[in-house]
Parts: structure tokens; sequence; C-alpha cells
């Protein structure tokens, strides 16, 4: 079992109280046994919306269905998922991969508690392709263009430790031995690549995702 970065999943909830879980499926028989599943667990409260949900199950018997935002975590239950619809999971939040022989009640409940506490569950076989998916991603596209997995440069991840330890844009030049023109252009093409405001925005996206 691999653990999750504490933050964004967990919720801030009587630790006692039932987890609010919502359901998707794409084949509409799985989403109605599921429901009926569910509604005999007394620590687990269905929710419509998943919005209001804790942890969001989808049962995926042909690719995956509409997901959502990653603002909860995910638990897929399927056979043998493709690699980019993994990575299409991953991106929504993925916590826990159950294949479909094994999504037993019991075990369904553990991995609704383990998604729930910030815990992954990844099977080795996935897994391991997952990383080799990470190594050849860096080798053939992050690292000719001077990325790092977490989608910064090493000069804007510096650039970005220094504005949150509250240096100026002066100070900064000093201390990468840059022009002040060359500090305000790595900082800009930051900003436009990811979609940011300001050297705030960028700060606070930075340590909301753990990325300095």
């Amino acid at each position: 079992m691999i653990s999750l970065p504490s933050g964004g999943f967990l919720a801030s909830r009587d630790p006692h109280a039932a987890v609010r879980v919502a359901v998707r499926a794409t084949d509409p028989l799985d989403h109605a046994g599921l429901l009926t599943q569910l509604r005999e667990s007394p620590e687990i409260e269905l929710a419509e919306d998943v919005e209001d949900a804790d942890v969001l199950v989808v049962v995926a018997e042909d690719g995956l269905p509409e997901l959502p935002a990653a603002d909860r975590p995910l638990v897929l239950i399927t056979d043998r998922p493709r690699q980019a619809e993994l990575w299409r999971a991953i991106e929504h939040g993925l916590a826990v991969l159950l294949p479909r022989p094994a999504a037993t009640p019991a075990r369904l409940r553990q991995a609704i508690t383990d998604a729930h506490q910030g815990r992954g569950d990844l099977p080795g076989e996935e897994l391991g392709g997952l990383l080799r998916g990470l190594v050849r991603l860096h080798e053939e596209i992050l690292a000719p263009r001077d990325l790092a997995l977490s989608g910064l440069g090493p000069r804007e991840a510096d650039l970005l430790r220094m504005l949150a330890d509250g240096l100026s844009t002066v100070e900064i030049a000093t201390r990468m031995a840059y022009s002040e023109r060359t500090v305000k252009n790595i900082l800009q093409s930051l900003l436009s690549r990811l979609g940011l405001r300001n050297r705030t925005h960028a700060v606070a996206h930075a340590l909301r995702h753990g990325l300095i």
C-alpha cells in the first residue's frame, strides 16, 4: 500500500462520521448494484452529487465515464485498464484501483476507507506500468525541455522558492547571478505556461501542489 499526500483530499470531518460516497458507472446495472450494496453499509452515506461526496467510486466496464475535477479521492473498479485510462484516472484523483473480481463488499468498504483516509493502493502490475510511463515521460518529453516531473524547470523552482521566502526581484537576480530582466522573463514564462496571474498566485500554486 502507498500513502497519498495529506491535505487536498482528507476531509476535516468527524472521523467517526459516515463517509459520503458518490457512485458513477458506465453500465446502469453496475450502478444500481453498487448503490444497493453500499446502502447496506452503515459506515457509508450515499451522495447524489459528486460535489457532496468524500469519495467517488467509479465502475468502468468499457472505458471511463466522464469524471469530475480531482478534488476528492477516486476508487476505480475495472479490469485491466488501458494505460491512457489509468493516466486519466490519476489526473482525476485515483487513490485505489480495485480489480472487478476482487471487489467484494468487504474489500470495497476497505478501499473506500483507505481512499478517505489518504491511503492509496494500486496493483503491482499497474504500478509498474505507471513507473515505466513516468520514465518515458521524463526521458522523451521533460528532460529535453529541462523540466522536472513537477512541470517546473530547475530555475523556475529556485525562483519560486526565493519568492516564497520573500525575496525581491533584485535579491533573486543577485542570488541567481542573473539580470533583473532575466528573472522577470523566467517568471513571466512560468506564469504564462501555468495560467497564473502574478507572483503571489504562482507561489500559492506551487505550495498548494507541493512543487516547492
